[in-house]
């Protein structure tokens, strides 16, 4: 393939920096069949940056006539291909946008490479620039891409009446040659371009103002999260004394009552107390059917020293006219009314399917009693879906900050604020006065069911008396020393399995064993219950 024997450009600098190119390309023996020249449109800057410049109107005559060009780009570069096989002369113009950088003295500095890319090599270069005033420096470089070598002739001073010219050669395919002019920046703008590539580090800058604004972001969106518990998420103010869930009543020396007021029961208890219905309050609700008598617990012995424990539940008492809602699903459920007994083990799907309803039922009693103005599970899934929204918000605008921003780190301070708000949505159910009330009630009791002494029950009643007590400590604690407190009512050495009216046990049960009996009970319960 013959080289260019002569490679000629005149690059006409304007005021706003945009540059004019016209190259001539002499062959001796014919242009190739195909002719390709590749401009490099980025040139590499520190922290990830490059200056980017823009090659457009390319036109290419053969021989004063039209050739055929195709341009083409990737990422760094746009190429132009000219058919003109045989062609003596090629005539290449086009117009270069960023070429004109600014200098750290604030002057302009042009510079490109008129021979660049090309796939052949060039035996002469000469160049001219025609520029709008008078240049401060001057010089060209030649050599392999990125060079700094002189080229063979560079002349051209300041304040001379002539246009500064280059010439060097022979160059190989590939290699550059190019000025470097430098103006005032009165009469030659700067119109560099600084494109800056993606990556983890840019995208997620840690300094200046893009960790200022994420900071700036979080600090807003914690004041924001801060503002609306205070505002939405807060107990009203207790007006009045606490409310008196049970109390201890001396009635006689060295002797007390539990007397619940059962205006609130056990699985009540628990759900004002977190604001939720978990499983331990609808267990223990079904503890306190059993302790009044709608239906007994009994254990079954076990089939050999290693299989589970089993219970049957049955029902006792047919009226249930003054149970709430709640309890009476939750006793159809586990005791049906045809008074068919239900084992435990065989609690599966269909009851357990019954327990949404019941946990319904029983947010919406707290609501009635006036406990809470909204169902605590509602304002949670109120603020989740909140949450949610500032998630999702967050991933997009951490993607497109990401992408096309040094503003990452604002998209993960986002994402941030609604994992907050996510967290703060759990907090949000708010008692009303009445609850607030309430709940300084349960305060009252949970620290007597921890420090009221369990050996001062009726005697004869020791049993009723501190089965009574039992489904509250459960929710609240101290179940372990009333249970002990049973344990240690049992006077004999006898079997215990019906001395109990609300749990049987085997004909070898004893009542030293009905806290373990109880914890199985509750953890199988549990589990059966809330199975999914």
């Amino acid at each position: 393939m013959d080289d260019v024997s002569r490679h000629v450009s005149r690059i006409v600098v304007n005021a706003d920096g945009a540059l004019e190119v016209t190259t001539t390309m002499t062959f001796e023996g014919g242009a190739p069949e195909t002719l390709t020249q590749r401009f490099r449109t980025k040139e590499p800057l520190v922290d990830d940056r490059a200056y980017a410049s823009e090659v457009s109107d390319l036109t290419a005559t053969a021989d004063g006539q039209p050739a055929q060009l195709t341009r083409s780009e990737d990422d760094e570069h746009v190429v132009a291909t000219i058919a003109a096989p045989g062609a003596n002369e090629i005539v290449l113009t086009y117009r270069v946008v960023g070429a004109a950088t600014r200098t750290p003295d604030g002057q302009t500095l042009v510079k490109w490479d008129v021979l660049q890319g090309l796939s052949v090599g060039a035996r002469e270069v000469e160049g001219e620039v025609l520029a709008p005033g008078q240049f401060t420096d001057f010089k060209c470089v030649a050599g392999a891409p990125g060079s700094q070598s002189a080229c063979a002739l560079a002349e051209g001073a300041p304040h001379d009446s002539i246009n500064p010219r280059f010439v060097d050669g022979p160059r190989g395919a590939g290699e550059i040659v190019g000025p470097r002019i430098t103006f005032p920046a009165n009469m030659v703008a700067s119109n560099e371009q600084i494109h800056e590539y993606w990556t983890v580090g840019r995208a997620f800058t840690g300094t200046g103002w893009p960790l200022a604004t994420a900071l700036a972001a979080l600090l807003l969106g914690a004041a924001v999260l801060y503002a609306l518990h205070r505002r939405a998420g807060r107990d009203a103010h207790p007006s009045g004394d606490p409310i008196e869930v049970a109390r201890f009543d001396a009635v006689g020396p060295g002797e007390v009552e539990f007397r619940p007021g059962r205006e609130v029961l056990p699985g009540e208890v628990g759900t004002v107390a977190d604001e939720r219905v978990d499983p331990i309050d609808i267990t223990a609700t079904i503890l306190d059917l059993a302790v009044h008598g709608h239906l007994r617990i009994t254990e079954l012995p076990r089939r050999s020293e290693f299989a589970p424990t089993d219970w049957y539940l049955a029902r006792l008492d047919s009226d249930i006219s003054g149970l709430r809602a709640y309890e009476k699903d939750l006793l159809d459920v586990v005791a049906p009314a045809d008074g068919s007994e239900i084992l435990v083990s065989t609690i599966g799907p269909t009851v357990a399917g019954a327990i949404p309803e019941i946990q319904s039922d029983l947010y919406d009693e707290v609501v009635e009693q006036g406990f809470f103005d909204r169902r605590p599970d509602d304002t949670r899934n109120v603020w989740n879906m909140a949450a949610l929204i500032v998630l999702i918000l967050g991933v997009v605008a951490t993607g497109v900050l990401a992408a096309f921003t040094r503003f990452g780190l604002t998209g993960l301070a986002i994402i941030a604020i609604g994992l907050g708000l996510a967290f703060v949505a759990q907090e949000m159910p708010a008692r009303t006065a009445k609850g607030a009330r309430l709940l300084a009630g349960l305060g009252q009791l949970r620290s007597q069911l921890l420090s009221q002494t369990t050996d001062q029950m009726p005697n004869g009643r020791e049993y009723e008396e501190l089965s009574e007590v039992l489904p509250y400590a459960i929710v609240l604690g101290g179940a372990e020393r009333w249970l002990d407190a049973i344990v240690r009512s049992d006077d004999d050495d006898t079997p215990d399995s019906t001395d109990l009216n609300w749990y049987h046990g085997p004909d070898n049960w004893h009542l030293r064993d009905l806290p373990d009996s109880l914890r199985n009970f509750i953890t199988t319960m549990n589990g059966n219950l809330f199975a999914r």
